[in-house]
């Protein structure tokens, strides 16, 4: 049975009355005809346990049906039928005819089946997804490119992986909205996309622990109108106070709820700024895998969870490490403040050719428009590690267009280029250092000389580090802690006494050091053959309680650029 909490609303910042959740069993088969001979759980996918089927080969095409209820209409409702996101090509069909197709395995999309279906009869909803980790024009992350998973690569998740859901809304009706804090100002600015024909009157209203703070209407008779906020009280979002506001939006008939957290971003030489303060950046990567629902957390209350034991040990955030991870989970990073960067699973996409620019900016726009209103995304990072293909390098003009797009999109927030390798155009320096013995990082990083930062770890990038930029070592750590024969990880396998105090004494020597802005730990949980989480897969404590409270204590202390 699938849990009652994998139908949690998925869209949490645009949120309606009227919806139904299509997860649970469907029925399924594998290849082009559509025999459906299977049954499957979605959202898990064909290759999970949780699915019902865990087939775990390449088998490139699946095929999905599901008959459900169209509900009664009162008026001039239209009938949406959204999917949060499946891998990797999919087309979809209801009662036969065509609704629509999409490109891309990590972001939503949609289909009016108003004019497809009856009121209050059957209708039957048909999918075909084709994906493949091997095709170099689809972006798959850490999704394996070979039978098994090996190394750093784990279980492939293709066909349907998200929340399936129909949504009955008014003809006039938000499509979207962007929501723009300005502290200084005192007020947030509103960018509302429409739907439908005529008049649309539009009103907003702010409220702060059910008390309304701020009012503002509109009226337009095209597709997108602005407004502005003024808020009479102003309560800052951050970290240790991670408020919330909550909105009402009304255009016409249509009511809307939404929430939104008033906060600033900014960044220099010693790094991330947050409501005019440094705050260092004490991140742990997080894949976003799970042991028997591969890509999919197995119900709300396990996405959550990654977030407390993140939490528990010290650290205020993540790398969302090559995914681009459910609406859902950041909805609980911006209530819980825990602070993330947006990323895209860069790897399995030709990165080498600049004729391959529009199809990354494509989705990864997708992606950064749906989540730009997040206050705990704090910056963005659309790629990688761009090792080279074949012997082919990076195309850097790829790169740097994706940086200026993404800048043109949110000039709000810091956007990391490329993560390591190889920087052309960039809001921030960083680097991956995976270096093992301890007396060796700890003398690297206890202090700078001249630019003795750039030359230790940035050989072969295409520009010189400029000292007006943040130093972020944004991996590092990576101990192997595992016990199972043919465990992966960095270096050799460490007794339990060895991580904790690796793990403590790097952490302290990168917080004392001024140069330096923020780390990320290599990972929070291991991840299948990979041995190196401070959690197991199943998220089970690898240490005794009093380990993870040292942790936090030592992570809890302020870092130089803090003091």
């Amino acid at each position: 049975m699938i849990r009652e909490s994998r139908c949690a609303y998925p869209r949490p910042e645009l949120k309606r009355a009227s919806w139904i959740c299509l997860n649970g069993e469907w029925e399924f088969s594998f290849g082009e005809e559509p025999v459906y001979d299977l049954k499957i759980l979605v959202p898990f996918c064909p290759e999970s346990k949780l699915g019902g089927i865990e087939r775990k080969d390449f088998f490139g095409v699946c095929r999905y049906r599901k008959t459900f209820r169209v509900p009664e209409r009162t008026g001039s409702e239209r009938l949406i039928l959204h999917f949060e996101a499946a891998f990797y090509h999919t087309d979809v069909w209801v009662n036969g005819k065509m609704a629509c197709a999409h490109d891309g395995g990590y972001t939503p999309f949609s289909a009016d089946i108003t004019d497809l279906t009856e009121p209050a009869s059957e209708a039957v909803i048909e999918v075909r997804c084709e994906g493949d980790a091997r095709n170099l024009l689809q972006p798959s992350g850490k999704q394996c490119h070979k039978p098994e998973s090996f190394g750093c690569f784990y279980t492939r998740s293709t066909g349907i992986w998200q929340t399936v859901w129909l949504e009955q809304v008014p003809d006039v009706r938000l499509e979207d909205v962007r929501l723009i804090p300005d502290v200084p100002g005192k007020r947030l600015l509103a960018e509302l996309t429409l739907d439908g024909n005529g008049k649309k009157d539009v009103s907003m209203t702010a409220f702060l622990d059910g008390n309304a703070v701020g009012t503002a209407s509109v009226s337009t008779e095209g597709s997108s109108v602005s407004a502005e906020i003024p808020l009479s009280v102003l309560s800052l979002w951050a970290p240790e106070h991670p408020v919330l506001y909550d909105l009402q939006i009304r255009v016409n008939d249509d009511s809307v709820e939404s929430y939104f957290g008033m906060r600033t971003v900014e960044w220099d030489r010693d790094g991330w700024i947050l409501n005019g303060k440094h705050v260092f950046l004490r991140f742990v990567l997080d894949q976003g895998y799970y042991p028997d629902g591969v890509y999919t957390a197995p119900g709300d209350e396990d996405l959550e969870n990654d977030i407390r034991l993140s939490m528990a040990a010290g650290f205020n955030g993540a790398r969302l490490h090559e995914k681009v991870f459910e609406r859902r989970f950041l909805y609980h990073c911006d209530r819980m403040g825990y602070l993330v960067h947006g990323e895209f699973p860069n790897w399995g996409f030709d990165y080498t050719d600049v004729k391959n620019t529009g199809r990354f900016l494509a989705e990864w726009g997708d992606a950064v428009r749906r989540d730009r209103n997040h206050p705990s995304i704090i910056g963005w990072c659309p790629m990688n590690e761009n090792w080279d293909i074949d012997g082919r390098p990076q195309s850097d003009e790829l790169v740097r267009t994706v940086y200026r797009t993404t800048k043109e999109w949110d000039p709000t927030r810091p956007v990391l280029d490329v993560s390591w390798t190889y920087h052309v155009e960039t809001d921030v320096y960083d680097i991956h250092d995976y270096e093992q013995n301890p007396e060796i990082f700890i003398e690297r990083y206890r202090a700078f000389h001249g630019d003795e930062r750039f030359d230790a770890q940035a050989k072969g990038q295409r520009i010189p580090y400029d000292r007006s930029l943040p130093f972020f070592i944004s991996e590092y750590g990576g101990f192997r802690c595992g016990k199972n024969e043919g465990g992966w990880g960095y270096g050799t396998p460490i007794d339990d006494e060895a991580y904790i105090d690796q793990f403590i004494s790097y952490a302290r020597v990168m917080m004392q050091n001024r140069d330096v802005c923020g780390f990320c730990f290599t990972q929070l949980y291991d991840v299948e053959q990979e041995e190196n989480g401070i959690y197991t897969y199943g998220r089970k404590r690898k240490f005794s309680q009093e380990v993870y409270d040292r942790f936090r204590e030592e992570l809890s202390k302020p870092a130089a650029i803090e003091e």
